[in-house]
């Protein structure tokens, strides 16, 4: 039977694989098991040939690619509970870092993003915003391609420049909004963001691998700088969700998830959270399930996720909450009332009676009906609980097979260099036209006068030319593999419009 044993009270808790897609939730304070939890949970998916997408914001899940080690408390454990099999040993994993430091760079283009999710990352207001929309219109438009910061920037000094013409043709544009989004961009420079944005992009099929002995890889995002940039962190981790909404085909249920996805500090996907936002995250949680993702949040308190997402959690786990403040009473009210209810436990008591290593776990039975809540001890992982040393990483990322795929940058033609060498040509001095042979017939007219923006972008000389030049060089990037750019990231494109 495919399932992973979370733990046991009175009943075993086990997590059935074919229920996997149905989400879940891992909650409870600070220090009370849920770093564990999660392992458990990665490893158990990883030996059902799922793979793992996971953020490791303190840096001790990395365990994870480490055999553990035992002792006499986790022998007593493992028999207490009754794991079949257990033994020590670590788990296929390949690491991966925004900042390039800890694991192989993650990147992906500035098209692909999109602008919405572009401005939040960069905290831009709805008046900048609409700025940040017109101007990814105009690169699709005019077929200048946005990979890195640099090309956004070019974009951005280019719509400043020619803001009388761009405002008669897609709306106003204001030079106080771009000097805001450009500042903006420097301060996301300052925080390294800039690596982020570039080629080679990453690709969807390596994070969704087995290894040689068919475990699903775990895919480990280092984020211990990265939460210190909270829209950033959220912003990166939704960007990538919407991608495997966008790209994978409806599979409906199957016996064991194609992959998992871990959010971990939930809360901080929708603190300050726009509505239309939070209603895009909503409904991809809703239907994402049927593309054999299952996904999980993590955070301290279950009311940190909006009811509407909370409901579509079937998967509970519930470590210890501390009902100090009134607030955390509430929270504490909220976790039990979330739970089906076990007429032997008095759930908002255990709640706060919890020891680390316990939790009251709910998962799906047969048939998707949820278990009533069991007070069980958490099984123990059986790699290594805890950090791993510079040395122990390096050997992981050695033998990674992606490392030779993505360590290298590569910085092609794109927006930058496209506007950079129009602007030369603009200011070039033209040669002067030949004069008509005596009894030479006229030039034929041409029916189509090209916009100042194509004439500056694409030359006099091709006046015909423009619209077919922006079209060649949107097909060549669809070719190219960049054609995301016009079916932008599912929370973006919905956000801004109509898709591209």
């Amino acid at each position: 039977m495919s399932d992973i044993l979370i733990g046991k009270g009175d009943l075993p808790a086990r997590l059935l694989g074919k229920y996997g897609n149905r989400h879940g939730l891992v909650a409870g304070a600070t220090g009370t098991g849920k770093s564990v939890t999660l392992m458990v949970m990665a490893e158990g998916f990883s030996r059902l040939g799922v793979p793992v997408i996971m953020a490791d914001v303190k840096g001790d899940i990395a365990g994870l690619a480490v055999a553990g080690s035992s002792n006499e408390k986790i022998a007593a454990r493992v028999q207490q509970i009754g794991v079949e099999g257990y033994v020590n040993e670590a788990s296929p994993v390949v690491f991966w870092d925004l900042y390039g430091k800890l694991g192989h760079p993650l990147r992906t283009t500035v098209s692909e993003v999109g602008p919405a999710l572009m401005s939040r990352m960069l905290e831009l207001n709805d008046v900048q915003s609409g700025v940040m929309d017109i101007a990814f219109k105009l690169a699709d438009d005019k077929g200048l391609l946005l990979l890195d910061l640099d090309d956004l920037r070019a974009l951005l000094g280019f719509v400043a420049e020619h803001k009388g013409d761009i405002s008669k043709e897609y709306g106003l544009v204001s030079p106080q909004s771009v000097a805001a989004i450009q500042r903006a961009l420097l301060r996301l420079e300052q925080d390294g963001g800039e690596q982020f944005f570039g080629e080679p992009a990453v690709q969807l099929a390596d994070l969704m691998r087995q290894d040689m002995s068919g475990r699903g890889i775990i895919n480990l995002l280092a984020a211990d700088q990265l939460i210190l940039r909270p829209r950033l962190y959220s912003s990166f981790l939704l960007w990538l969700l919407s991608e495997l909404f966008e790209t994978l085909p409806e599979v409906g249920d199957l016996e064991v998830p194609k992959l998992v996805f871990f959010f971990d500090e939930a809360h901080l996907l929708f603190d300050d959270c726009p509505p239309a936002l939070q209603q895009r995250v909503e409904q991809v949680v809703r239907l994402i399930r049927s593309k054999g993702v299952g996904i999980y949040f993590c955070s301290q308190n279950p009311d940190d996720v909006p009811d509407e997402v909370l409901g579509q959690l079937g998967n509970r786990v519930q470590h210890a909450l501390r009902a100090f403040t009134p607030r955390d009473q509430k929270a504490v009210r909220t976790a039990a009332e979330t739970f089906v209810q076990n007429p032997k436990l008095d759930v908002a008591r255990v709640i706060g009676e919890l020891g680390v290593g316990e939790a009251l776990v709910s998962m799906l039975l047969d048939k998707g009906i949820p278990m009533p809540v069991e007070r069980a001890l958490i099984a123990p992982p059986r790699c290594r609980m805890g950090a791993i040393t510079p040395e122990e990483r390096a050997v992981v990322r050695a033998r990674s097979p992606v490392g030779g795929k993505y360590d290298t940058a590569v910085n092609r033609e794109s927006a930058f260099e496209m506007l950079a060498q129009r602007a030369e040509q603009a200011t070039a001095p033209e040669p002067q036209a030949k004069a008509p042979a005596p009894g030479a017939p006229a030039p034929k007219a041409t029916p189509e006068t090209p916009s100042r923006l194509d004439e500056f972008l694409w030359g006099t000389k091709r006046r015909q030319g423009a619209v077919e030049a922006a079209a060649k060089s949107a097909t060549r990037t669809v070719a190219t593999g960049l054609g995301r750019q016009l079916l932008r990231g599912i929370l973006g494109s919905l956000l801004g419009g109509k898709k591209r």
